[in-house]
């Protein structure tokens, strides 16, 4: 019998030193083809879905639209090191952190007893992009397997993946969750634009929750379309909020689309902020989800892909990118706020800094953003960097040099955001930001002053 046949290796065998064995042919190996729950049409009635808290300023709306729906959803708030921990028990440690987060506050929940998981789902978005991101479907269900392997997962994309088992898209549920996404962008905006100035403590909160009951009950029946007029209301509601004229430290906020915007991902970034006397300036997520569209366009221009659905992403862009145009030019007429930036211009910035061709995770809309703020008088901004993904390392940080030879006032400073990072580190390198920025306070913000 010849020694590489099949029968011989079906006991240990010594390898070549005879100082260890082979492994048995019949051993287990880890199988990612097993079969897992999937979400039907019945289980809408029946199940809740567990949103992972990473759009604070949007979730209200977007959940409002998919319980409209008929699906039942409910946005996790839990925090604390126990949510890091139980990610860090369910996921390798060289995962990226927002996919550790994500799943350590899936475990932490379902593990509290508050929840059937029987009768629960999990819900995550995908851009589909060449980021870790778009896996987490299989790293969500192995976490689960574990100890909840009924828990289905369901995908929010618009890539093809996952097919069958995600919501159920007509395109009345997808306007009104874009329309939704416009209208959080400019309530993140006006709040963060009023509240480090307002007079009286909770009008700016007041003025929140106001523009988001007044925008759901125009998602409940067609008026959302009327842009104008739901652009005017909040414009107009947070104009009515008495306001100090104190100059005050702005500082952007870019990097890592999780960490950029979860409070659990970047350790209340903005709430730091606040406390520390800045305004907090944080980019639209539309200019994400057009960057992801836009992208596709760029992939039949750069690489060759399918040029028939480069058509569809463009007839897409061209909707989408009216509706901002519409938004910034009401903004500046209203005088009182300054407008959200115009992703044309975001990609002329990228042009002067990368290729457009670079489009791995968040990419070259990082130093676009990057630019953009310092060219607008934010010059001091927060790269959010998260442990593990390598495309913001190289897009973010690794962009940064060449963005302040371009604007030497720019005031950057990268901050990681990882397991084993202490929120002390995290706010002390963003204090000496601060300084900086307070030293330069005597310039005028022509010349590069806060």
């Amino acid at each position: 019998m010849k020694k590489d046949d099949p029968e011989t290796l079906s006991a240990p065998e010594k390898d070549a030193e005879g100082a260890g064995t082979r492994p048995q042919a019949n051993a287990d190996i880890a199988d990612f083809t097993d079969d897992y729950p999937r979400f039907t049409h019945e289980m809408k009635a029946t199940h809740t879905i567990l949103v992972p808290d990473m759009l604070p300023w949007h979730f209200d709306l977007l959940v409002h639209v998919m319980k409209r729906e008929g699906y039942k959803v409910e946005v996790l708030h839990n925090e604390g090191r126990e949510v890091i921990d139980e990610g860090l028990k369910h996921v390798h440690n060289d995962t990226c952190f927002p996919a550790l987060c994500v799943i350590g506050q899936y475990i932490n929940a379902l593990k509290s007893g508050k929840y059937d998981p029987a009768h629960t789902a999990v819900l995550i978005t995908q851009s589909g992009g060449g980021c870790r991101a778009s896996n987490y479907v299989p790293l969500i269900r192995k976490a689960l397997k574990a100890e909840f392997p009924q828990v289905p997962v369901l995908s929010l994309n618009f890539a093809g993946l996952e097919k069958g088992n995600g919501l159920e898209l007509d395109l009345g549920f997808l306007l009104r969750l874009a329309y939704s996404i416009f209208y959080g962008d400019l309530i993140m905006s006006c709040f963060n634009q009023t509240k480090p100035y307002e007079l009286k403590e909770g009008d700016s909160a007041a003025a929140r929750k106001r523009c988001n009951e007044e925008i759901k009950r125009a998602l409940d029946s067609r008026q959302y379309r009327h842009l104008k007029k739901y652009v005017r209301l909040i414009l107009n509601a947070f104009s009515a909020v008495p306001v100090s004229e104190e100059k005050k430290i702005k500082v952007g906020i870019v990097g890592e689309i999780y960490v950029k915007y979860s409070p659990l991902g970047n350790s209340h970034l903005e709430d730091f902020l606040l406390s520390e006397n800045c305004e907090p300036v944080v980019p639209a997520l539309m200019d994400f989800i057009l960057y992801c569209v836009i992208n596709n366009v760029n992939d039949a221009k750069f690489y060759g892909k399918n040029k028939r659905t480069a058509l569809l992403f463009r007839l897409v862009y061209r909707y989408v990118y009216g509706k901002q145009k519409k938004i910034i030019a009401w903004t500046k007429k209203q005088g009182r706020f300054e407008p959200q930036h115009d992703f044309e211009h975001l990609r002329a910035c990228a042009d002067k800094v990368i290729n457009q061709g670079v489009k791995m995770g968040e990419g070259w809309l990082i130093p676009a953003e990057m630019a953009a703020l310092a060219e607008t008088g934010t010059h001091n901004i927060v790269c959010a960097q998260p442990f593990g993904c390598l495309p913001n390392h190289i897009a973010g940080k690794g962009a940064a040099r060449v963005v302040k030879e371009m604007y030497p006032f720019a005031n950057i400073v990268p901050v990681d955001y990882d397991p084993s990072a202490t929120k002390v580190n995290q706010e002390n390198r963003i204090k000496l930001m601060l300084a900086t920025a307070r030293e330069r306070g005597s310039s005028s913000s022509e010349e590069g002053g806060v």
